[in-house]
């Protein structure tokens, strides 16, 4: 097997990254973090409060963090962690400077499908350099025999981004962005969310690098907020988790026609620090499996751990403070690169 080896949510976990809370922090303040982190609750981009996390937030989110990788290993996981980097130096391009924002969620920077591992080509400028935190990673994986791919480096103009256009998408269409985290696998079948985080030319290069062997699904017009993983949850073949505030059953892509589906009961709010929280309380409903039977999940979302016992998935239950505040849940903060499978078709 391929040390990168993954084609479903849920296959037998192998090997996972899990992210850090070292130096997060609020980046310095332009048209697109305003667009797609802030201007849904603040005014005017002066309000954005830009700079470190508090420090018991870091220090709590990288316990979490620790407990959450602890847990993988009880489970025979491989668990591997991203290199610190100085997010607070400022880089630029011939068109912008920025400076960093976390290495919380390898799940928004690294895409592995199959046995190729791609870097995206993410829409915050301030998210330019992430994918060099794992660069170690990738090499020892490159070296290892998968296929590596980054996707072609955004210029990511101020023309890219819409504040609060009054019809369309805050994305513009010219030139391929999405974050990772806006896809995800069901073998065959591509799962591609349009979204403030993944414009439909991003599809457009990644369905064609992906090839035949894959059949790409854009879920659109459903939620314009950041990424598919607090909005579909696949568990199993023929069993996927729904979020009943963002989808209604008409717009349940088809290729889960024939799947049960749990409409997500409502979430436990797990709290935020700061004036308003990042991360909206569907954050609960972002976990991960272990095996088809197996769930790592929030401990506070007793709700959807009953109704996951109903469907006969035991639950692996988490500490998770700060998804909220740093955006992120257990979903996020991972990033599987080995799962025990091979490529099927569940349609």
């Amino acid at each position: 097997m391929s040390v990168i080896n993954v084609h479903n949510e849920w296959d037998p976990l192998e090997e996972i990254i899990v992210g850090i809370a070292d130096g997060a922090r609020v980046p310095s303040v332009d048209g697109g973090l305003f667009a797609i982190d802030y201007a849904a609750d603040l005014d005017e981009p002066s309000q954005v409060p830009t700079g470190p996390y508090p420090e018991q937030v870091v220090e709590e989110a990288g316990e979490d963090l620790d407990g959450l990788a602890e847990l993988l290993k009880s489970h025979g996981v491989t668990v591997r962690r991203p290199d610190f980097l100085d997010l607070s130096r400022e880089f630029g391009t011939p068109d912008w400077s920025s400076d960093g924002y976390y290495n919380y969620c390898p799940r928004d920077v690294l895409l592995p499908i199959g046995n190729t591992i791609i870097e995206a080509p993410m829409v915050l400028r301030s998210r330019y350099f992430d994918a060099f935190s794992y660069r170690r990673l990738l090499l020892e994986y490159f070296d290892g025999g998968a296929q590596w791919i980054s996707a072609p480096k955004p210029r990511l103009p101020d023309e890219t981004y819409n504040v609060r256009p009054e019809s369309g998408s805050i994305l513009n269409d010219l030139e391929p962005i999405f974050d990772a985290a806006n896809v995800l696998r069901v073998g065959r079948d591509i799962l591609y969310q349009v979204s403030c985080s993944g414009n439909r030319y991003g599809m457009r290069w990644l369905e064609r690098v992906l090839g035949d062997e894959y059949r790409m699904h854009p879920v659109a017009g459903v939620y314009e907020g950041t990424h598919l993983d607090t909005t579909i949850t696949p568990v199993r073949p023929g069993l996927v988790v729904i979020c009943p505030e963002r989808m209604h059953e008409d717009q349940v892509p088809r290729i889960f026609k024939n799947w049960d589906v749990i409409w997500c009961p409502p979430m436990i709010d797990s709290g935020w620090h700061g004036p308003f929280p990042r991360g909206s309380i569907w954050m609960g409903m972002n976990f991960i499996m272990l095996d088809p039977e197996t769930a790592v999940v929030g401990e506070d979302q007793l709700p959807l751990i009953k109704e996951l016992g109903r469907h006969g998935i035991t639950t692996a239950p988490v500490r998770m403070r700060h998804a909220r505040t740093l955006s992120g849940g257990v979903h996020c903060v991972t990033a599987d690169i080995r799962r025990r499978g091979t490529l099927e078709d569940y349609c």
